[in-house]
Formats: structure tokens, C-alpha cells, sequence
């Protein structure tokens, strides 16, 4: 049979006044009934998109679809598709009933058919005796629940929520979740819901969409996103990750840490750099070092007096999971009681540090053997594997490109002559940064940070918009400016295709 799209986003980019794309080249395919989650961070364009679909901003570029009918210039009103807004905006001088009446009302229904559609929408979420209510009487839960009902009482055949949970408390939030999901399964409309929050779209959603700069990352089932993430970025955003610079001996084989591992991945061709996860919860402690006695004859792993009275309870061998997996060690660096598990870092005996989830406590400097199971580790192809720069070849041996004029080393300038375009590439490792903005050649702002076991990634982000990617030991908050130097023996330059 085939799926039935009440919503599509077809090419849709959101150009503003200053220039600047909130929105570029998205598609999204939205199927009937569905609850799809937009998610990314602040600033990703998921709030812009939402509102294109709501008719609140038109796109600049591309068409939105609704069941099939071209919709990108029609007027808010004109659309069959109602928004709850993260205030809310309920009326103050209107009780509830009267809130949630006024789009009826506009529409001139008669009483009685007023009357009937507000009590069920009043009863789907669960305010039945607030009728006569003022708005400002009730608490931010009832408010929300208010502005749904005056939502879904038009009968839109979208519902858009733009982070309507986000001024309530932690277990209201929760609560919330729970209702608006079975509200979702009465009401058999479809949901289009935006939010920051990672654990929201994975509790809520049939599937999620992750954004970041105005793009789509990345569109599957929460399962999907969480156990497979497509790179980087969704990793290290969803959920806790440990992400690692790796290669790909060949299929099913993975190096990383220094040390290679079996895994299920294939196609990647043989020694390709690739990128590596491996989520806390899937790293097992096996072994504690230095060794006490063994329990059993049987047993493949001993305790030591590093490890908590609990875990002394637990037979090592329940410990070791079934079928194959590979082992290696590290000390205990850190551990932290999450309430449901205890979160520790190891770093291993050649330096790379890991985030491990365990529910029993090991406390630092304990030695530990890890291990990790073929299906537990998830290889990623490398969005980049170096800086790269449209440049042009200058007199005296140098080259411009992010429009400032850099010196490129002898044998580098004598392959090229003056007015040649070229591609300039430059290392991650090769980037200086420097601690005031004027001591470098450019200067912009730490804009991504991401640990990679024995080494930070870093975005910096010029003060032309350019991205330079950077590999470093030091430590640089998210927003530091810098100073960005590269040396000459650093640049690369390759002839532009």
C-alpha cells in the first residue's frame, strides 16, 4: 500500500534580511497520523521550519505540500493545521471554556455544536471541570493542557507543537509526555513536535528528525537514531557517546584505541578512517585488577578491593555477556552515582579516556578490564578528513583564501603560478589557536566542541562565517574567541577540479 504524505517539505530554504539561511535545502516527508519530532539545538532552524509549515513565514525557496495541494503562500488561516505555542497564549480576560471557544466562535458555529466540541476537546485533555476556570488560576500544566484543547477542538488535521513543554518543571514535563502521547493515539491526527530536549523525541516520537545549521542530519525511529547514528553530531546529541577517530581494516574488522576490534559493519572498503561509537551503557567492567581470588574454577573474572561491596555479590562470570566481544583495560578515573547507574570514566593504559555506565560502583584508581561486543560498535564514515579552502595562487609564494593572503612553503609555491585556483587543505592538527583574537591572521569563536577520547574537536566559527575544524590537547569553552594562525609548512595545496 502505498504511504500517504499529509505534509511535504520539498527543497524549502528560509533566507532572512541579513543574508543569513536559517533554513537550507530541507525535505521532509510527513505521513498521516504520524508523530514526528523535529530536534536539534538552539539555532538549528527547527522553530523556522515549523513556522513555514504553520504559514507564519514563507519560505524563500521550494514548496510545502498539504495532501498533495501546494501551500507555501497560503495564509495561516487558510491552512488546516493549528499550532500550540510554548506560551501558551491564552487569553487572560477569557475563562477557560471562552479559550478554548474563540476559534468556533470566528467561525460562527451555532451553540450547541460550540458547546459539544469544547467539552470533548475539555475532556481529551483532561480539564472537564475547568470550564468556568480564569486562565490565570491554573498552573502551568492545566494552562498547557488549555492550549491544546483550543487547538484540537478546530479539528486540524495537523497539530504543530513548538516546544510546548518547556516552562514546566521536570516531573510535570514527564507527565505531560505521557498524556500528550495518548492524546496522539485518540485523536488519530497527525503531530509535528519541536523540540531540544533528546529524551522528549525519543519518549514521544514515531520518528524523529535531527537538525543542526539549517540541514537535516538525519530522519529515522528513535531506536534508529540512538543505535545508529549518521555522524558526529547525532552522536554526541543524542544520548552520551564515546567517539573516536578510527579505521576500517577491512569488513566486520575496526582499529581504534590503538588496538583493533571485531564489528558488524561492512562496505567501507580497507584502511579507510572512519569514525567510531560506543554508548557508555554498552562498555562491560570484567575484570578488576590487581587480581583476587578467583570465585570458581569457572570464572573469567575476579574482584579486588577496588570494587564496591555490591558488586562483590555478583558472580564475575554473570558479568561476561554471551558470544563474541573484544577486551581491553584501563583505571577508574572518576565515578558518579546517576541514580540508576553509577557513570565512571576509564582511561586506558595508553591514554584514551571512556565514559562507561555500570550499575555497580568502581572506585577511582581501580584498575578494570573492558570489554564490548561486535554489535555494540557503530562506524561512521568521516563527514571530512581535513580542512579544506577554495584558494588562488598570488606572487611571492603565496595563496589567498578566507580572504586574508597566507605564505605556503618553497615547494608548495613553485608547483603553481600566479592566478592558479587551487584547493587548500590544512590539517586539523596543523590549526593554531590563540588565546587573543588579534594575535592570529583570523579570529572567530569556538562554535562545536567534541572530545574524542585523547583529543578535542573543535568548529570555529570565523568572523566571516567560514568553519575551520580543529584537533587540540587544550581546553576551550563553547563561545571563547580565538585567534586562528596557520603556519606555511601547514598548507597543502592541490589543483582546483
Amino acid at each position: 500500500m502505498k504511504n500517504e504524505y499529509i505534509i511535504e517539505v520539498n527543497h524549502v530554504s528560509k533566507q532572512f534580511e541579513d543574508g543569513k539561511y536559517a533554513l537550507s535545502d530541507v525535505s521532509l516527508m510527513v505521513q498521516k497520523g504520524e508523530f514526528v519530532t523535529i530536534l536539534g539545538p538552539s539555532g538549528c532552524g527547527k522553530t523556522t521550519l515549523l513556522r513555514c509549515i504553520a504559514g507564519f513565514q514563507v519560505a524563500t525557496e521550494g514548496d510545502i505540500l498539504l495532501k498533495g495541494e501546494d501551500i507555501t503562500q497560503t495564509p495561516p488561516h487558510k491552512r488546516p493545521v493549528n499550532t500550540v505555542f510554548q506560551k501558551y497564549a491564552l487569553f487572560p480576560h477569557l475563562n477557560v471554556f471562552d479559550n478554548v471557544a474563540f476559534g468556533l466562535k470566528l467561525k460562527k458555529l451555532d451553540k450547541d455544536t460550540i458547546l459539544r466540541r469544547v467539552k470533548q476537546a475539555l475532556k481529551t485533555v483532561g480539564m472537564s471541570d475547568y470550564e468556568f476556570r480564569d486562565v490565570d488560576s491554573l498552573s502551568g500544566g492545566q494552562q498547557q493542557r488549555v492550549a491544546i484543547a483550543r487547538a484540537i477542538v478546530n479539528q486540524p488535521e495537523v497539530l504543530l507543537l513548538d516546544e510546548p513543554l518547556a516552562a514546566l518543571d521536570l516531573k510535570m514535563r514527564k507527565d505531560m509526555q505521557l498524556e500528550l502521547k495518548e492524546m496522539h493515539k485518540k485523536l488519530g491526527i497527525t503531530f509535528i513536535y519541536v523540540t531540544h530536549d533528546q529524551e522528549e523525541a525519543l519518549t514521544l516520537s514515531d520518528r524523529v528528525v535531527v537538525m543542526n545549521e539549517g540541514k537535516i542530519q538525519q530522519i529515522g525511529t528513535p531506536t534508529d537514531i540512538y543505535n545508529e547514528p549518521v555522524n558526529c553530531f547525532v552522536a554526541d546529541f543524542i544520548g552520551e557517546s564515546n567517539i573516536l577517530n578510527g579505521t576500517m581494516i577491512r569488513d566486520k574488522r575496526v582499529e581504534f584505541c590503538d588496538q583493533e576490534f571485531d564489528c558488524v559493519d561492512t562496505g567501507f572498503g580497507e584502511n579507510t578512517p572512519v569514525d567510531v561509537v560506543i554508548r557508555p551503557e554498552d562498555i562491560y567492567i570484567w575484570e578488576v585488577r590487581p587480581a583476587a581470588p578467583v570465585r570458581s574454577e569457572t570464572a573469567s573474572a575476579v574482584r579486588s578491593e577496588g570494587a564496591s561491596q555490591a558488586d562483590e555479590d555478583v558472580d564475575p562470570e554473570d558479568r561476561v555477556p554471551k558470544g563474541k566481544f573484544t577486551k581491553w583495560y584501563g583505571t577508574v578515573v572518576s565515578c558518579i552515582f546517576k541514580g540508576v547507574h553509577y557513570e565512571m570514566v576509564v582511561k586506558t593504559e595508553n591514554g584514551y579516556e571512556f565514559m562507561v555506565q555500570d550499575y555497580h560502583e568502581f572506585a577511582p584508581g581501580t584498575e578494570v578490564g573492558m570489554l564490548v561486543k561486535p554489535e555494540d560498535i557503530q562506524v561512521m564514515h568521516k563527514e571530512r578528513l581535513w580542512n579544506t579552502f577554495e584558494g588562488e595562487m598570488l606572487e611571492g609564494g603565496k595563496v589567498r583564501f578566507l580572504d586574508e593572503d597566507w605564505p605556503v612553503s618553497d615547494n608548495m609555491a613553485e608547483k603553481f603560478n600566479a592566478g592558479d585556483k587551487v584547493e587548500v587543505r590544512v590539517s586539523f592538527e596543523r590549526v593554531t589557536l590563540l588565546d587573543h583574537e588579534d594575535d592570529g591572521v583570523l579570529s572567530g569563536d569556538v562554535h562545536f566542541i567534541l572530545y574524542k577520547g585523547d583529543h578535542y574537536h573543535l568548529t570555529v566559527r570565523t568572523d566571516d562565517g567560514d568553519d575551520i575544524y580543529v584537533d587540540t590537547n587544550d581546553v576551550w569553552d563553547d563561545g571563547d574567541r580565538v585567534g586562528i594562525q596557520i603556519a606555511p609548512s601547514s598548507i597543502r595545496l592541490v589543483k582546483a577540479e
